[in-house]
């Protein structure tokens, strides 16, 4: 049987808790995958040293994700052609705005059987469509490509504390390497078919979370956020079952990449600590996101404002209460209180 030899394209905090990971079950599942892991990490000298040097001889992204140990067989190639050469099973887990110029580096390098997942969350939303990141990778290097998402704080993750994720993949086979690749006592890994439905959750879950932490930040309790969090999750659904029709399954709105990743975002995200803020202080977002995160972008209000376009596109605003009232909040001035008043 030939064996999978397995990339992970990013190297962030997310790329690293998935990296230990993918570096474990491969050496558990030595029947299914080579034993090493090629990791492309974008180089950074950190107090002087290479950043894959550190991790090659430390065994540690000290970086992205310090005090945790990584599988000694997870290599760090700081060329992404080098990284993805020959390998079959490519799991890319790097910011979104750089997909299409990664993508286009590794054409013709990967094995002729390679499958792709992507644990990128969010789509691509505009006034003509949608596109999703699996697509877009598919598109670009002609393989097929699944999803994984959840409700996966990745340092929990790194720290083993039980959590679940899904993986949406239309390839029967190809889900069942991929729970081999993932799965393990403390990431419990459920594959279904709607890849779609997985990553569409993704999205559209932030939006409800900047929703919660508005209500959040005007003192509101534990009803009305649950109440915020229901009409969001049946809003997400209309979403997907309208635009996507029966691609699209309800059964995916429960599993972890739903209502879990749903639930997770809206008590302790960085969408809802940023939108409890500006329901606070009235400061403006960019501001925030300074402030707050860094300079980091939420994906949220983007999220919101390009869903806004989309449905203005349609006419079909006044279907989904909650994301309009969320983008006219926070881009309109629609006072706050609006968040229970408009939904």
């Amino acid at each position: 049987m030939t064996v999978d030899n397995v990339c992970i394209i990013g190297s962030g905090n997310w790329g690293s808790a998935i990296a230990k990971i993918v570096g474990e079950n491969t050496q558990r599942h030595t029947d299914q995958f080579a034993p090493s892991v090629r990791q492309w990490v974008f180089e950074e000298q950190i107090n002087g040293r290479k950043l894959t040097e550190i991790i090659n001889t430390q065994h540690e992204n000290v970086k992205y994700l310090p005090g945790i140990a990584l599988p000694a067989n997870v290599v760090a190639v700081p060329d992404v052609v080098e990284a993805c050469k020959g390998a079959s099973l490519i799991v890319f887990v790097l910011p979104h705005q750089f997909v299409r110029g990664v993508c286009e580096k590794m054409k013709g390098h990967l094995a002729p059987n390679a499958r792709a997942i992507s644990l990128i969350k969010g789509l691509e939303i505009t006034p003509s469509g949608t596109r999703l990141f699996s697509e877009e990778i598919s598109r670009l290097l002609d393989i097929p490509c699944a999803a994984l998402s959840g409700a996966n704080i990745a340092n929990e993750v790194a720290e083993e504390k039980f959590c679940e994720s899904t993986v949406g993949c239309t390839n029967i086979a190809d889900g069942q390497v991929f729970h081999k690749l993932f799965d393990t006592p403390y990431f419990r890994i459920n594959v279904i078919q709607d890849h779609v439905g997985v990553q569409l959750c993704g999205a559209l879950k932030n939006v409800v979370a900047v929703g919660a932490g508005l209500s959040d930040g005007l003192g509101y309790g534990s009803n009305t956020k649950a109440a915020i969090i229901r009409r969001g999750l049946m809003e997400m659904r209309k979403f997907g079952q309208t635009f996507f029709g029966d691609v699209v399954q309800t059964e995916t709105f429960f599993d972890s990449c739903g209502v879990a990743d749903l639930l997770t975002t809206c008590i302790g995200g960085r969408n809802r600590k940023v939108a409890e803020a500006f329901a606070k202080t009235g400061k403006p977002i960019e501001i925030l996101e300074a402030e707050l995160l860094n300079g980091q972008k939420l994906q949220g209000t983007l999220t919101a404002q390009e869903v806004n376009v989309f449905l203005t596109a349609r006419n079909m605003v006044d279907e989904f209460p909650l994301f309009a009232t969320v983008y006219r909040i926070i881009y309109e001035g629609l006072d706050v209180h609006a968040i229970v008043r408009d939904i």
